[in-house]
């Protein structure tokens, strides 16, 4: 093992690998944004797609909770915050390229802001008719207390 405590060692072949501390590659965009993918650590299932900043992944590993970054609000979205739909974080990895982040969560409730488990509830049929393919866990309006998006 290399006596350097920054960087880590494959188990399986030796091969070093970056170390940790590079975490994402946020300058591989534009606009400082990299997609974050939100999976069920048990099941594998994708939960949702977000956006993150340095500031959310930053706060992210801090609080252990999954932090967003919300473009069309241009501030941070802390998952739950108004719902308390949060999602634990129970590891973060990233892509090849580093600048693609997935978090592996435990969801506590829906991460769906249309109240469904995942926002992946419906499936594109043939003639790209959309069929929802499970219930919705909450009513949007009894958790966001405004009318639910058409």
């Amino acid at each position: 093992m290399d006596s350097n405590p920054e960087n880590e060692t494959d188990a399986a072949d030796g091969e070093s690998i970056e170390p940790a501390s590079q975490g994402p590659d946020f300058a591989k965009s534009s606009n400082g944004l990299l997609p974050a993918i939100a999976q069920d650590f048990r099941t594998g299932r994708v939960l949702m797609v977000a956006w993150m900043n340095e500031v959310a992944f930053a706060e992210t590993l801090a609080s252990g909770h999954a932090v967003y970054f919300s473009r069309s609000r241009g501030q941070l979205w802390r998952k739950g915050e108004t719902s308390g739909h949060q999602q634990v974080v129970q590891e973060i990895r990233v892509d090849c390229d580093r600048d693609t982040i997935l978090l592996l969560v435990e969801q506590q409730g829906a991460a769906c802001h249309e109240g469904y488990e995942s926002c992946f509830f419906r499936r594109v049929e043939p003639d790209r008719s959309l069929t929802v393919t499970e219930d919705r866990l909450v009513d949007p309006q009894t958790v966001y207390n405004q009318p639910k998006s058409e």
